[in-house]
């Protein structure tokens, strides 16, 4: 059984004491490919240099809404340039936080980066890794007028009406430690409702944890426990939820298949 862990902050400082314990732990669990999306310019040569360490570990290059103090015009230029040069599987981590930002005029700054960023990302040819909070709407209309090849919603919070419209425009729902979690009713009935083309797996790594490490920093080992209640909220067998989301993961963001023994 092999997974995809199609959003995991592997590059960042919380998992410098043990990184490669860390990524060894995932491979034996059977994460055997991990996306990497990044934050913010300063932050993207040491995401690539990490991917170029290990087989299985992909870039994503991007300016992440909840970071617009760090970010400035000329990043959005750098954006493509670095596209071009090393060529990413996605364009991300990009898109829209009301949760974090309550000014019109400060939502107005991230819907305009956001907006430059799909058009770079129409432009490569390259599928988007979209955070989304409190925004679906203005989100949806943003992605209705980009042309982008499709891409992952991730930690997808919207409603049952706002996925398909997702689904319509070519992309994935990503779903993570949140859906291990009792509580989590509205999102645990939405994945069980959901066609199985329309997910993917991910950690969110080191945030977003699943529900046996609450409060600790959540790992891509852990991948496997978001699998196991994906499992029981559908009533399916886990190994086929795991080829299934693995080649939805695939497809979306057009990795290779993976090398036979």
């Amino acid at each position: 059984m092999q997974l995809i862990d199609t959003h995991c902050h592997l590059d960042v400082g919380a998992f410098d004491p043990d990184r490669n314990a860390v990524l060894a732990r995932a491979r034996a669990a059977g994460v055997a490919e991990i996306v990497v999306p990044a934050i913010a310019r300063a932050g993207w040569e040491r995401l690539l240099q990490l991917c170029e360490t290990a087989a299985g570990l992909y870039p994503a290059l991007g300016l992440h809404p909840v970071s617009m103090e760090s970010h400035a015009e000329r990043d959005v230029e750098a954006l493509s340039a670095a596209i071009a040069t090393n060529r990413p599987v996605a364009v991300g981590e990009i898109g829209l936080d009301y949760a974090v930002e309550c000014s019109e005029s400060g939502r107005e700054r991230q819907r305009r980066l956001c907006q430059a960023q799909l058009a770079v990302a129409r432009a490569a040819g390259l599928p988007v890794l979209l955070h989304v909070r409190k925004a679906h709407e203005d989100m949806l209309a943003l992605l209705g007028d980009a042309h982008v090849p499709g891409g992952i919603a991730h930690a997808f919070s919207g409603s049952a009406e706002q996925a398909v419209r997702y689904l319509d425009l070519g992309f994935k729902l990503g779903f993570g430690g949140m859906l291990t979690f009792e509580r989590s009713s509205k999102l645990r009935r939405l994945a069980a409702e959901l066609p199985l083309e329309a997910i993917v797996l991910e950690t969110d790594a080191p945030d977003l944890t699943v529900s046996s490490h609450q409060y600790q920093r959540n790992s891509p080992e852990y991948l496997p426990e978001v699998l196991a209640a994906l499992a029981e909220v559908r009533g399916a067998d886990p190994e086929a939820l795991a080829a299934a989301t693995t080649a939805n993961a695939r497809a979306v963001l057009r990795l290779p298949e993976a090398a036979h023994p």
